[in-house]
């Protein structure tokens, strides 16, 4: 039985620049590599987490103007010209509401779904800011947490969504 290996041909790369966490970023990327590549792999940003790289487990969520969305299955090129907002552009000095609540209510256990977990929760009280239950389980159902941590997921989100109701954050903030 062979063991080959395919490899892809070499391609020209494209120049692109995207806003991170408010900094312009250029880069020349590989037109077939994943957002989420360009995040972890040539910005340094590695709180944006690979999981499955194709869509189903969410932790490599982020924020692409505005709509929580699944990095990996972005192209890098595509966003060009695009807003992006990762788990390390959320706090400012001190955590985001919606990390101090994830903090607080213990919403982790290995961490890995965090910040996808973090990112969805955004979009989800930005949408809705006093979700019940169902609504929070319908909000995060994009993201698995394979720790089965959901119960104090459930809660941090609920907590993160009483902390922003008490002090709003700027838009550009959240």
């Amino acid at each position: 039985m062979s063991s080959a290996r395919t490899t892809l041909a070499p391609v020209s790369k494209v120049k692109i620049e995207v806003k991170v966490n408010g900094e312009v970023r250029q880069a020349d990327v590989d037109p077939r590599i994943p957002l989420v590549q360009l995040l972890r792999d040539e910005l340094g940003l590695t709180g944006t987490h690979i999981g499955c790289l194709t869509g189903h487990c969410g932790a490599c969520t982020i924020l692409l103007n505005g709509s929580a969305v699944k990095s990996c299955t972005v192209l890098a090129a595509s966003a060009n010209g695009d807003e992006i907002r990762t788990v390390e552009g959320l706090a400012d000095g001190d955590l985001h509401p919606v990390q101090k609540a994830f903090w607080d209510y213990q919403g982790f256990q290995c961490g890995y779904c965090t910040p996808g977990m973090i990112m969805t929760t955004l979009e989800l009280l930005r949408e809705n800011p006093d979700p019940n239950d169902n609504e929070i389980k319908a909000g995060i159902s994009g993201n698995l947490c394979r720790c089965t941590g959901y119960q104090t997921i459930i809660q941090a989100v609920r907590g993160a969504a009483e902390a922003l109701r008490r002090n709003p954050q700027p838009a550009d903030k959240s």
